[in-house]
């Protein structure tokens, strides 16, 4: 919690910094409206820098808060920033600029040029915001996001370096500058010095297990003489392979599916959604692999006052939840769990035998649950959707001081989270995993 307060106060004082400079040291001016525009174009030109911060994984930034929660303020955070430059020259011409600032087609290059920057901007927001709409595919829009980025800010900072009335000020001057270099560093190291590092100490690729149909589990070693990097059961890590067979080089985000008692690897249970994950199969033993991790406060360690759970798990949603659980039954761990577990065949019910290995074993107290929505004719157990009545069913119409734990598909997770609210379940005894970091 310290943390995370110290993070709010540093970036709340770095957004507000100009304004305060441009008070206190600068002549200023009587007319509040043309005042207030020139404030919103600081504070939205700060933020705008502190994009690059929030996207970099810092991880003690991300370590107070979740990498989810941090990746949702930068998008949240985009829109406002828009807000405050797209009233910026509206605030200036109403407060005697003139409109011409806004609809004259004579005027200098560099108000153009702050023209076009808003209107990037504002196209980058509105795409970044519908791109699940749109369909556009997650590693064009990234290729884009990363161009458009730099590229504001290099039109904002020259548009507001000459044009500026405030910049005038060596403080205000020094302050730009240290922003434009601090923005270009972040944006160099997370999207090419620390890529190159990765794969200069990339893990090699141990075993490729099939769980399921189109479920494989791929388990990953450190190089030579190097640790597996700490991270706790329920989060996860940034991977990129790097294949035989030309096979496609991106870098995804997958739940580590391991324990970390496990000394000599870490795994990650992973299934063919998409376009890249169609040849997660084709991986072999000895590939490469560039790991980032760990990230996420999706693990019940972090809560060890919390004894009685309720893990619900939707498909592959259920990574995880074993990596919880592996990490339970290896360190003998009495928690009272319980699992329900929803899949549309039992043929996809991934990891059932360790599971009910795991029941029997008395290490946590685990009882599971399957629910199929579409069984076939000899399945005996439940059936349909996890819903408001097998909740209740299975946990009492009062969850008393239960713990809820969700994971699965985003349409499955709302609903479950309605259905817990409902039930009046406090917020704070529900935690969920987004898988996508744009919903």
């Amino acid at each position: 919690m310290t943390g995370g307060i110290l993070c709010i106060i540093l970036y709340t004082g770095f957004v507000v910094l100009p304004v305060i400079l441009a008070t206190f040291l600068g002549s200023g001016s009587e007319r509040f409206i043309p005042e207030l525009g020139k404030n919103f174009g600081l504070m939205g030109f700060m933020i705008l820098i502190a994009q690059f911060i929030l996207a970099a994984r810092i991880k003690w930034i991300e370590r107070a808060f979740g990498f989810d929660i941090v990746i949702r303020y930068h998008k949240n955070m985009a829109v406002l920033a828009g807000c405050l430059l797209l009233f910026h020259p509206l605030l200036l011409a109403a407060g005697g600029r003139g409109w011409q600032l806004i609809a004259g087609l004579k005027m200098p290059w560099y108000i153009w040029l702050g023209k076009v920057a808003l209107l990037v901007l504002l196209l980058n927001i509105f795409v970044s915001s519908f791109q699940t709409s749109f369909k556009l595919k997650y590693e064009k829009w990234r290729l884009g996001h990363d161009i458009l980025g730099p590229l504001i800010i290099v039109m904002a900072f020259t548009h507001s370096w000459i044009m500026g009335d405030d910049l005038e000020l060596a403080s205000m001057k020094t302050l730009w500058i240290f922003a434009l270099i601090l923005a270009i560093f972040m944006f160099l190291y997370h999207v090419m010095i620390r890529p190159w590092r990765l794969k200069r100490c990339s893990y090699r690729v141990v075993d490729v297990q099939p769980e399921t149909e189109n479920v494989w589990t791929i388990k990953m070693t450190p190089p030579e003489g190097a640790d597996i990097y700490d991270y706790l059961p329920g989060q996860f890590h940034f991977v990129t392979f790097y294949r035989q067979m030309n096979l496609p080089v991106e870098e995804h985000h997958w739940t580590i599916s391991s324990s970390p008692t496990e000394e000599d690897y870490v795994s990650s249970t992973i299934k063919a959604l998409g376009d890249f994950t169609s040849t997660i199969g084709k991986t072999k033993k000895g590939d490469r692999a560039a790991v980032h991790g760990a990230f996420g406060r999706f693990s019940h360690v972090l809560h060890p006052e919390e004894k009685d759970l309720v893990f619900i798990a939707g498909g592959i949603g259920i990574t995880p939840f074993m990596s919880m659980l592996r990490h339970m039954r290896k360190t003998m761990d009495t928690h009272s769990v319980l699992l329900i577990f929803a899949n549309k065949k039992e043929a996809q019910i991934v990891f059932r035998d360790e599971l009910a290995e795991m029941e029997k074993g008395g290490h946590p107290r685990l009882k599971v649950i399957h629910v199929l929505s579409r069984p076939d004719e000899d399945w005996k157990g439940e059936t349909g959707y996890v819903d408001r009545e097998k909740i209740e069913r299975f946990c009492g119409a009062d969850p008393g001081g239960k713990v809820f734990y969700v994971c699965g598909p985003a349409p499955m997770r709302r609903a479950i989270i309605a259905d817990l609210r409902n039930m009046h379940v406090p917020d704070e005894r529900i935690r969920m995993e987004i898988f996508s970091f744009l919903e």
